[in-house]
């Protein structure tokens, strides 16, 4: 897995290249909560590059969305592919999250 991180004006973008599973969840976190001791709130995934997530890859985004409120910001997810909306739907975890359908469409409102 690579990641990029971009600014959107005040939204913090990280593109998600590759699967996100127990071997490399940790380098996201740690991507994350570094963007977050530096003043990010607003916090967008995109995973338009990312085929598969597996249940630590989604206790790794609860984690952070949920250290992220505590922050008073906010963790949104865009671009998944069918695979992966189906996935966030059965685990109920697309109540959890913000999830749009593209890039442009999380930023938008943001």
């Amino acid at each position: 897995m690579a990641f990029q991180v971009k600014r959107d004006g005040e939204v913090t973008v990280i593109d998600v290249d590759g699967q996100l599973i127990v071997g490399n969840r940790q380098e996201l976190k740690q991507r994350v909560l570094e963007e977050v001791e530096q003043g990010a709130r607003k916090i967008l995934i995109d995973f338009t590059e990312t085929g598969y997530i597996d249940s630590s890859g989604l206790g790794v985004l609860v984690s952070l969305s949920k250290k992220i409120r505590e922050q008073g910001g906010e963790l949104r997810l865009s671009s998944l592919n069918e695979d992966l909306r189906t996935l966030f739907e059965l685990t109920k975890l697309d109540t959890l999250f913000r999830i749009a359908g593209s890039r442009e469409e999380g930023l938008a409102g943001f």
